[in-house]
């Protein structure tokens, strides 16, 4: 498996503040899962609402299940055609 991480780019027309609940809402449910202390330790994820993208870390199993949730939840709310999503190398573009 190459890359550690997943980088979603979003449409002009996709409201960022609602990506930004999509994310809030995978941080969630990852904790019912993962437990509030191991997402906190564990997952990483950057949001840049004026670059209209977000950073997924990948690189463990509470970020692979971070992944998973905000994915499913952009992909039926905005549609796929709404965003893209890739695997990328690094995790500069991701700040804590």
């Amino acid at each position: 498996m190459s890359g550690n991480a997943f980088r979603y780019d979003f449409g002009n027309d996709v409201p960022m503040e609602e990506v930004q609940a999509s994310i809030l809402l995978a941080v969630l449910g990852c904790e019912s899962l993962h437990g509030e202390t191991g997402v906190h330790l564990n997952a990483t994820y950057s949001l840049d609402v004026a670059g209209r993208t977000c950073v997924v870390d990948v690189s463990n199993d509470v970020g692979s299940d971070l992944n998973r949730l905000f994915a499913g939840f952009v992909r039926r709310e905005f549609g796929r055609g709404k965003f893209s999503v890739k695997r990328i190398e690094g995790l500069s573009a991701i700040k804590r």
